[in-house]
């Protein structure tokens, strides 16, 4: 325990950066898999095995292990923080990538401009667990054009795929409300005979008079019935 609370201190603090106030929710954060942290380790076992050394037998220079030593173990932590303050963070409305140990640098780009993902998997990584994604987007020049070292990465590409699917049929609803909805009675974004200002409210709106004497008027649902673009955050959990 005492274990998991030190390597909290170093968290980069990703709520820190969410939009509360609108409803803004961590849907994935993705830290780098274990296999990062492999060389650190072997540092560290090193500078151990150095120290072991120096301890029971008389070998000279030992102001020069000493130092072989220290510095294994600081480039060996350096390195576990590097690794361990790199995030991916999916929201239900951006992706962010954290960076950096002293000085911090935090990308950003609303979720609907990720247009392609592809997941490499190469044969170690499909063995230990891990894989790399590769954003085709307007938000590769920012950071987000490899994310690499992702654990669990058929279960991170459904997660950001969902969201993806989400995320844009909210956005399509949205801009037909805007709109009007005076395209079509059926716009695609939602059930057959439904239109998406529909889809939103949960109710139709009043229908004005027409001038054409064979204008069908539209069947009434009830009033009750609940969104299916709720943006509550349950709607937004993965409980797989």
């Amino acid at each position: 325990m005492a274990g998991i609370g030190l390597f909290r201190i170093f968290d980069p603090k990703v709520r820190r950066h969410l939009i509360s106030d609108e409803g803004e929710v961590v849907i994935d954060e993705v830290r780098h898999h274990w296999v990062v942290f492999a060389l650190p380790m072997l540092e560290v076992v090193i500078a151990a095995a150095l120290l072991v050394t120096m301890a029971v037998t008389t070998i000279g220079a030992q102001p020069v292990l000493l130092a072989i030593v220290l510095i294994l173990l600081v480039h060996a932590f350096w390195q576990f923080l590097t690794e361990h303050r790199d995030r991916f963070v999916v929201t239900n409305m951006r992706v962010m990538r954290i960076r950096g140990v002293f000085s911090q640098t935090v990308a950003t780009t609303p979720i609907a401009r990720v247009l392609d993902i592809t997941l490499q998997k190469p044969i170690i990584g499909r063995m230990l667990g891990y894989g790399h994604f590769v954003f085709e987007s307007a938000a590769q020049d920012q950071g987000f054009r490899e994310i690499k070292w992702v654990s669990r990465p058929d279960d991170r590409d459904l997660t950001i795929q969902r969201v993806i699917q989400r995320t844009g049929l909210r956005a399509s609803a949205s801009v037909d409300v805007l709109q009007g909805d005076e395209d079509s009675d059926d716009d695609g974004t939602g059930p057959i005979g439904m239109d998406s200002a529909q889809e939103v409210s949960g109710s139709y709106a009043p229908v004005t008079a027409v001038t054409k004497p064979a204008a069908e008027s539209r069947p009434a649902p009830s009033h009750g019935a609940k969104s299916i673009f709720n943006s509550e955050r349950g709607n937004w959990i993965d409980n797989e």
